[in-house]
């Protein structure tokens, strides 16, 4: 009987020991992944090696390093959303106050024509009408474009001369505009 309880204990003391080999293995493991995840920078080294509790000091120190950047990033995108917001209410205080709408501008240059075109969201007028025009007087829409800001709606159209030669008569496409969107 004593055997018995002498042998269980014996076993018992095995596993425990195996139990606690296996918890060291595995710690040691751990620090060494923590370690190599520390940037060679942080790693502040003599010629002797560094101990574990040293190596955890280093990394509970790049660890607080990187937690200030996350805080201080994130001060600096709210300052710049707050930035774009502003940046944007002043635009659309700009829309709102400094210009009298519809509105239509044209601009040459050398054989490309830019066409923005602003209006309220009460004015509707379709795209490809204000395309037309500018097809029917001689130019090739290359691109066109819409978006909306408050209750405004911008139409952006880039059109290019189809016969150099022959050009566009940029005052008729103007008045053409006007009355589309007037």
């Amino acid at each position: 009987m004593k055997k018995k309880v002498s042998d269980q204990s014996s076993s018992s003391k095995l596993d425990r020991k195996t139990i606690e080999r296996n918890r060291r293995h595995h710690m040691k493991t751990l620090c060494f992944k923590l370690a190599s995840v520390i940037p060679s920078q942080q790693i502040r080294t003599s010629k002797d090696i560094i101990s574990q509790g040293d190596q955890l000091d280093q990394a509970a120190t790049y660890i607080k390093q990187l937690r200030d950047r996350i805080e201080k990033l994130k001060e600096t995108k709210e300052a710049a959303t707050e930035s774009v917001k502003t940046s944007n209410s002043n635009i659309m205080d700009t829309v709102n106050f400094g210009l009298r709408l519809p509105l239509v501008d044209l601009r040459e240059c050398g054989p490309s024509i830019e066409v923005v075109l602003i209006s309220g969201l009460q004015k509707n007028f379709m795209l490809y009408e204000a395309i037309s025009i500018l097809e029917d007087e001689g130019a090739e829409v290359v691109s066109a474009s819409f978006s909306t800001l408050g209750d405004k709606l911008f139409h952006t159209i880039h059109a290019q001369v189809r016969i150099s030669r022959v050009g566009v008569e940029t005052s008729r496409v103007c008045q053409r505009l006007h009355e589309l969107i007037y």
